[in-house]
């Protein structure tokens, strides 16, 4: 499937020289949204997944599908402030500033394999985070999936101690 022509590209947004990659047009495929769900299932199969993980907000749409169309159970990665019980945090330095994500506590067994899926690979600084706070906890990630992947931002890079994979490519 050509997953290119069901991404909507908008320039200039949210500001001057981004250029927006929105999957809202992919979701609303019911066949999209599938095939792209069932190419990472298949990238997945193998690697023996306790858990997937996927950051708020975009990562909850693909992770939570993938998990389960992989029979297992799904960890929400969050903003500060957003789950009720007790929660472990990783704080992390963005291009303007920083930011902290959050997992509940006990969400993770030691020992437990786990994999991120979320929309979009950019700098790798969220992922990388997301990562190092599910190690935190004892945690093992042994995959990180994409739909799409800005290879020019240098994301893969970040990301080289894990197994990275991503279904589309742009260069920006």
């Amino acid at each position: 499937m050509d997953f290119k022509s069901k991404i909507r590209v908008i320039e200039d947004f949210p500001e001057k020289g981004i250029s927006f990659k929105d999957i809202t047009t992919l979701i609303k495929d019911g066949e999209a949204f599938k095939e792209a769900v069932k190419m990472i299932v298949e990238d997945l199969k193998d690697k023996q997944v306790d858990y997937v993980a996927g950051p708020e907000a975009r990562g909850f749409l693909f992770g939570s599908a993938v998990a389960y169309a992989l029979g297992v159970g799904f960890i929400p990665v969050r903003k500060p402030g957003k789950l009720p019980a007790e929660t472990v945090s990783y704080d992390y330095e963005l291009e303007y500033g920083k930011n902290t994500l959050e997992i509940h506590k006990d969400s993770i067994e030691k020992g437990k394999k786990i994999a991120i899926v979320d929309d979009l690979l950019a700098t790798g600084g969220t992922m990388l985070s997301a990562a190092k706070l599910i190690e935190s906890i004892g945690g093992e990630v042994v995959a990180m999936e994409f739909l799409i992947e800005l290879e020019n931002l240098g994301g893969r890079e970040k990301l080289k101690d894990y197994y990275v994979n991503s279904l589309v490519k742009y260069d920006r």
